[in-house]
């Protein structure tokens, strides 16, 4: 088996997996949900106005300031939906996974020994980058 074909087994592996069957589950939740979507369009709406605010020559600083209260008050509302906490905490779960699978791979290509090398990389810095897998 080449390493390419064995990659694609991994990505087999993956998509069978708990982890990515949650988040793709919370994904579907969020995608489907008119109100988290409505607000997502909202927010998007909103930045957009600020944005074409900003570019104005002559610039309504009380308008942007309002405007940039109103985009994170509604990003905290929209982060806060049971659905998004949901998500966020499913795509945290998925993330490490990804970044343990990458990590053991990157670390294997230095020649470290696949079986016994760490799932992530030291959580201190020890000043050195030539003995360093990464920062967090």
């Amino acid at each position: 088996m080449t390493v390419i074909e064995m990659a694609r087994e991994l990505g087999k592996a993956i998509q069978e997996d708990e982890r990515y069957k949650a988040y793709m589950d919370a994904c579907t939740m969020n995608d489907t949900d008119v109100e988290i979507q409505n607000k997502i369009g909202e927010f998007n709406q909103l930045r957009s106005q600020l944005s074409v605010e900003m570019q104005k020559p002559d610039k309504d600083g009380e308008k942007m300031t309002e405007l940039d209260t109103q985009i994170k008050a509604l990003y905290d509302e929209i982060m806060a939906m049971p659905k998004m906490v949901a998500f966020n905490e499913a795509k945290e779960v998925m993330d490490k996974l990804l970044n343990s699978v990458n990590y053991i791979i990157s670390m294997s290509a230095n020649g470290e020994d696949p079986m016994t090398c760490p799932e992530e990389p030291p959580h201190s810095c020890s000043g050195s980058c030539s003995s360093c897998g990464g920062c967090h």
